[in-house]
């Protein structure tokens, strides 16, 4: 199927908002590493980290997005809702393994110095490989049901975190908790799997949506946001709440709804440049995008390994700021030669006779 110019724009803002948030994380994770201690507590760093909070949170509610497209072609293409079911938990041990291999790189790269538990460290792949793993039972609804039932889900998930972490959870093995039980050491289905149960029901109204709907959809989209965020500042402000004790930064509802909501705006400005803005044919920030999973594994190793030790927590802020861009130029670069590398192989594939082996003649014909 050729995709024409009007549809191709349904696709390329995500792609934009993906590569967006892998914008923000590669500078907040340079300043978080190289950054002379002493300049901590500057506007800089401070503001480098507030933004850098945003990452998580888009890939998270991207997944769910691409996880509902997953649904809506599974449901599209006749299978049954158990066979959806499966279709859509198989994609979780998918994230497993990458999950599993990218800690493994990381530990034979660090040895000996790292702890072998590092290799159960609970990151951003195991939660979104968990959280699908759960939230795949929303395969057995129709695309129309599973718009208002996960949006439901993801207001219990974000409406639960902060009872989680008030129950005793010292019987639980360790392991299990970090997955379930809200921390800031790691990314726990409680409160961080609501991103993805409301990036799906936000990837079931696009599919839903027909063409000559979708700007309008967006614009309701940057309605929604903005009233989110303006709700959730106000009721975070209140001297009550119905939480005995809540963590802002941990586990508040509030927290994620208006994470959720920045995220709703991002996506309807992504769409409105990609449609209106940007010239058309080739984009940088939808380039990383589209590679995001193969630039998250390069620059965590360069930032946090061993590759530049000396200049660890070593940087003035200028310094910080001409390695970030370094390291964005980098990636953006491996991006390219990623889907140029791709783009060759498939057009090898169709050739043919690169992979296949010339007929043989057969004596007499």
């Amino acid at each position: 199927m050729i995709k024409t110019k009007t549809s191709s724009y349904r696709l390329q803002y995500l792609d934009w908002v993906r590569g967006l948030g892998a914008l923000i994380m590669l500078q907040g994770h340079v300043f978080d590493s190289f950054l002379k201690q002493d300049q901590r507590t500057g506007g800089p760093f401070v503001l480098s980290q507030f933004v850098g909070g945003m990452p998580p949170a888009i890939f998270l509610f991207l997944t769910g997005v691409t996880l509902a497209f997953l649904m809506n072609s599974s449901e599209r293409k006749g299978f049954t809702p158990s066979q959806r079911v499966y279709i859509a938990f198989r994609r979780s041990g998918f994230l497993f393994l990458v999950a599993f291999l990218f800690r493994l790189q990381l530990w034979l790269f660090s040895w000996p110095a790292a702890s072998w538990t590092n290799l159960l460290k609970v990151d951003i792949l195991n939660c979104m490989g968990f959280s699908i793993a759960i939230l795949s039972i929303m395969a057995f609804f129709k695309t129309t049901e599973r718009v208002r039932y996960c949006a439901i889900v993801g207001l219990v998930i974000a409406g639960l975190a902060p009872v989680v972490s008030q129950i005793d959870s010292s019987m639980i093995p360790e392991m299990l908790r970090a997955y379930v039980v809200p921390d800031f050491r790691f990314f726990a289905f409680f409160p961080w799997g609501a991103f993805v149960a409301f990036g799906m029901s936000a990837g079931s109204i696009i599919r839903i949506v027909q063409e000559d709907g979708t700007e309008r959809t967006m614009q309701w989209a940057a309605i929604a946001g903005g009233a989110l965020i303006l709700t959730c500042h106000y009721f975070s402000n209140i001297p009550f709440s119905i939480y005995e004790n809540a963590d802002y930064w941990l586990n508040s509802p509030a927290q994620i709804l208006t994470k959720v909501g920045v995220i709703l705006l991002m996506i309807s400005a992504a769409y409105l440049w990609t449609r209106y803005g940007a010239k058309e044919g080739w984009s940088w920030v939808r380039q990383i995008g589209t590679t995001s999973l193969l630039v998250y594994w390069v620059h965590i190793e360069l930032v946090y390994g061993r590759w530049f030790g000396y200049y660890k927590l070593n940087l003035n802020v200028p310094q910080t700021v001409g390695l970030s861009a370094a390291i964005i130029l980098l990636m953006l670069g491996l991006s390219t030669l990623r889907t140029y590398h791709e783009r060759v192989r498939l057009a090898l594939m169709q050739m043919g006779w690169w992979f296949q082996p010339k007929p043989q003649r057969v004596p007499g014909d």
